[in-house]
This record gives C-alpha cells, structure tokens and sequence, in this order.
C-alpha cells in the first residue's frame, strides 16, 4: 500500500477536511474545487454558517469542528449554535462554555436532549476549553411528532401559543428536497406532507430563537450544527432570512444519492464538502 492511499485512508477514518492548498471543497456558485483557506476567507464575511449532517457519522461531527477551530484560530469571535439542544437548556449550555459544569452532570443533562454523546462530545469539549457560547435552538420533540402524526392543523391554542405565530407554507421545493435527503421510498414517512409540517415548524422555531440571539449579539459570527435536512438553503436559513437580514453560508457533507456532486447546486448550498467518509477523495 502506498504513503499516499495511507494518507487518504486516514483523512476518511478521521473525518477531516483537508489543509490548506487541497482542493476537497466544491464551491457551487463556481463549480470549481477550491482549498480549506478559500472558504474559511469567504465564511469570514458572513454572520452566520450552516453545517449539515448526518447525526451518526462521526466524520461529519469532525469536520464541523475543524470548521470552529479554524475560525476560532483566525480571531474570529464565534459562537455554535445547536439542533441537539433545546432552548430551554440554554442556562445549562451557559454554565458549560463557562467551565462551571462536571461532565458527568452536563451529560446526564445532554442525554435528555440528544444521544449519541460519544460523537458530539469533541465539539462541545472544544467549546469548553475556548469558553465558546453556545446556543439551544430546538422545540420540544412532543409538538413535531403530534405533528408529523397528525398535521399542523391538530395543534390545539395552547401549543400554538408556544409557536409565537409560526407558519407552516410548505411548497413543492421544499417537499422535493425531503424526499431527497430521505433517500429511497422505504425511507419516506406513510404521511408524507405531516412529515414536511412537521419539519418547517421545527426550521421555524429553530430560526426564531437563533435570529433572537444574533439581534442580541451583532459582532458574533454564529456557526450552526444541523441535520442536514434542516441546514440546506431553503430550510433553516430561509426561516432565518424572513426574520432577519444577515449574510449566511450553507455547508452541506456529500452524501451519495442524496447531495453530492451530481445533484446539488447553488440554490440548495454554496459549499459541498467532500471526502468526509462518504466516497473517494478529490
């Protein structure tokens, strides 16, 4: 085996994007391969990054922090903010970043937000270490199952109250999408446009909170942690736009059959990452 199928076999074990000077990056608005340092320069001039994901894929989780680390050693203010917390937890993420929490406490608290801690965890060490804020973005899980269960239309007054006038206008763009980040038809809930309700409430509510906290906080350039799903351009970050004028980048993992570099385009992303994992380098 040669140094350099090793160096390759290794990039994909650990999840990393390559340094700078490589070409694992796919720009869509130019179509051109371009190197770690060219996107960190452009995602410099923006208020907020959208990270997708697929929860479960370490080299996923990897390669969001390297994005952190990065943007951290180059000076820039930062703060993360999170699909896997709730923003009722937000006092618990602030003791965290603070170092006033043990870790076996903050996990206790974690697992009833989330799962899979062992693959989340050097995200949130890191932002412990760097005293990085962050941000719960989620909604209480009870109100997205009623409604992928049984539609928007279900909610009663009372938990519509919790939404603060959210909308739930889900076109035909939005629906393609899903059905494409679901991948094959075994995958594609019975109740289709419940499950499509269900996720723009969520992107809804998510943006509500997240736009909420960069009024509060202008000078902070805010990376956001999400499936993938919810971290494409017409999902969170347009609920974000209709509240918020502010810059964004939209960074998606390559995920074959799903979004890779046969079928996404600008309109879904501004950078495809490639290599984490999910096929060949380039």
């Amino acid at each position: 085996m040669t140094k350099r199928v090793l160096t390759c076999l290794l990039t994909l074990s650990l999840g990393l994007l390559p340094q700078a000077g490589a070409a694992h990056i796919l720009d869509l608005a130019s179509g051109q391969y371009i190197s770690l340092t060219a996107m960190l320069d452009d995602l410099q001039t923006s208020r907020v990054v959208f990270i997708g994901e697929l929860h479960d894929n370490p080299s996923h989780h990897a390669a969001q922090l390297q994005v952190i680390r990065e943007l951290v050693e180059r000076g820039a203010k930062v703060a993360v903010a999170l699909e896997m917390f709730r923003a009722d937890g937000q006092s618990t993420l602030d003791q965290w970043s603070e170092g006033l929490l043990e870790e076996g406490l903050f996990k206790k608290i974690y697992q009833d937000h989330w799962s899979m801690w062992p693959i989340y965890r050097p995200i949130f060490d890191y932002a412990k270490e760097r005293h990085i804020p962050l941000i719960g973005l989620n909604i209480d899980r009870d109100l997205t199952r009623q409604v992928s269960s049984n539609g928007f239309a279900s909610l009663d007054e009372e938990q519509l109250a919790q939404l603060d006038g959210v909308s739930c206008d889900v076109d035909q763009r939005y629906q393609d999408y899903l059905r494409k980040v679901l991948g094959s038809h075994r995958s594609i809930p019975d109740k289709f446009d419940f499950f499509c309700e269900a996720q723009m409430v969520w992107d809804n509510v998510m943006a509500e909170h997240l736009a909420d906290w960069l009024q509060l906080h202008p000078d902070t350039l805010v990376v956001v942690l999400a499936g993938s799903g919810h971290a494409w351009r017409y999902g969170l970050p347009e609920q974000l736009s209709r509240r918020l004028a502010v810059s964004y980048r939209v960074l998606l993992p390559e995920i074959a059959g799903r979004s890779d570099r046969s079928n996404t385009t600008r309109s879904e992303a501004d950078y495809l990452l490639l290599g984490l994992g999910l096929g060949e380098l380039h």
